[in-house]
């Protein structure tokens, strides 16, 4: 057993990727064991969301090279966690731009170990997702920076996609035909587990240059995953495999029943259809540490949500703003609108915080006054009206059947859904300079549906969305500039 060589010399830590799921989780424990961080993403605004108390917040686009020396600048340990898998087609190509861009600016920046995320690939493998895996640290080893390598296949953690799937699968389609691929067997890994090896690795000299397998103690097909998570939660699914399904059929059906992306879960599809062992042996010798089985590893995720420690904004599935239910989707649906405007972001504020009460919402009042009145017929708090203050808020205050759960005055608005629904939904506001003397409001709906039903009453509303959120905006950008108007002292 060898000892970890764990020195508090060892720099700053960027992971590059902070806004994902491994990345977020990863941000969270490096940061708990005292070590700098700076976290990185195309996204600033997602990181700021996360709240990290300590660490660096930067962003950059490993597309777009030249955002990469200010990311890159005094780094150590770079952590590489980007794919392109929700970018669609092509994403093989473009993940391969990114880790060359990534490469000579980490050797341009005076970085002395990169690791990579990568996936378990099995013998003939020929899907793009895995292959894709494969090339990316390729590519990444052909600079002069060491490379460590991890490959890991399924992850089980509240994010995971391929965790997100069972779940919704498992909660809410009692009854499924499957294709071969649910027989396919793994390695599932907990994501405590994964997170260990991430920090402990690199700070070992002999991995520099290393590929190493990294799976759980288990190899079993994801049927038995499925069934395994069903007794966790009390569910008895009836799974009926057959040999005709495709893989894109099979990525289509999930778009209806699942709220994992589709183009995410065409690549996973495509991925399962291997057994993929993972020969892990030099990796447990190297960073010993007790292995979850999956329904361990199924256990600590439920318990890691309902304790709310999950590195999650609301968006990305918090569970107290899914209802605090277990069940509904941590993927969001997601809806919107934005405006510019020259009116001050004062004047949007004040706009954007009396909404509700007596002042309704600003525009198509009827297509709020009908839904009110169908939540009402069902018995739900439908017509409720009111507000505690016409013009001021509080967190924790009631507009109608809203409840404020986020207030960033000026910036942020945040609302909880409360009308009887199959899920749980927010209304977020927010307000941002987009140029000087422009401002701009974005208003977004988010959607964490329960099963089926839940879909298809989002599916339902979209139609409505389509226009109601971009008039929405508008109105409120014309009564802040009337706001202005009124407000400005006379010459």
């Amino acid at each position: 057993m060898n000892e970890l060589q764990l020195r508090p010399d060892s720099g700053l830590s960027l992971v590059f990727g902070a806004s994902g799921y491994v990345g977020s989780n990863l941000v969270e424990r490096l940061l708990a064991e005292g070590r700098p961080v700076r976290a990185v993403a195309r996204n600033l605004k997602v990181l700021q969301a996360r709240e990290w108390q300590g660490a660096e917040l930067a962003q950059a686009d490993a597309l777009a090279p030249e955002t990469l020396p200010a990311a890159l600048a005094g780094v150590q340990i770079a952590y590489y966690l980007v794919h392109s898998m929700a970018a669609g087609r092509n994403f093989g190509e473009l993940d391969l731009q990114a880790a060359h861009h990534f490469a000579v600016a980490a050797a341009a920046a005076g970085v002395q170990r990169i690791v990579y995320l990568g996936g378990l690939v099995p013998a003939g493998a020929d899907s793009e997702h895995l292959v894709s895996r494969r090339r990316t640290g390729e590519v990444l080893r052909d600079g002069p920076v060491p490379v460590t390598e991890l490959r890991a296949g399924i992850i089980v953690g509240a994010g995971s996609a391929a965790y997100e799937v069972m779940r919704d699968l498992v909660n809410h389609v009692p009854w499924m035909v499957t294709p071969r691929w649910v027989s396919s067997r793994s390695s599932p890994l907990a994501l405590d587990n994964l997170l260990t090896y991430l920090v402990q690795l690199p700070l070992l000299p002999e991995s520099a240059g290393g590929i190493y397998d990294a799976g759980g103690p288990e190899y079993i097909s994801y049927l038995d995953m499925m069934l395994a998570f069903a007794r966790v939660v009390g569910k008895k699914p009836r799974i009926i495999p057959v040999p005709w399904l495709s893989p894109e059929f099979s990525a289509m059906w999930l778009g209806l029943v699942t709220t994992v992306p589709a183009n995410i879960a065409r690549a996973l599809i495509s991925g399962l259809k291997h057994d993929i062992p993972a020969d892990d042996a030099a990796l447990r010798q190297l960073v010993p540490q007790p292995l979850l089985g999956f329904t361990e590893a199924a256990c600590a995720a439920l318990q890691a949500e309902q304790q709310h420690t999950v590195a999650a904004r609301w968006t990305e599935g918090r569970l107290m703003f899914r209802g605090n239910r277990l069940d509904h989707s941590f993927y969001a649906k997601r809806a919107g609108g934005s405006a510019q405007t020259s009116a001050s972001v004062n004047a949007l504020w004040q706009v954007v915080s009396a909404i509700g009460g007596d002042n309704r919402y600003y525009t198509l009042n009827w297509l709020w006054w009908l839904r009110e009145a169908m939540d009402w017929v069902l018995g739900g708090p439908g017509f409720s009206r009111g507000r505690r203050d016409p013009d001021h808020l509080r967190l924790g205050d009631t507009i109608d059947y809203w409840t404020v759960i986020g207030l960033t005055p000026p910036q942020r608005l945040t609302l909880n859904f409360g009308l009887q629904a199959p899920g749980n939904g927010v209304l977020e506001f927010e307000i941002e300079t987009v140029a000087p003397g422009r401002n701009q409001v974005t208003v977004t709906a988010y959607w964490h549906p329960r099963g089926v039903w839940g879909l298809l009453y989002w599916y339902a509303l979209v139609p409505a969305h389509l226009f109601l959120f971009k008039r929405f905006t508008r109105v409120m950008a014309d009564r802040a500039l009337a706001l202005d108007r009124v407000q400005l002292p006379a010459p």
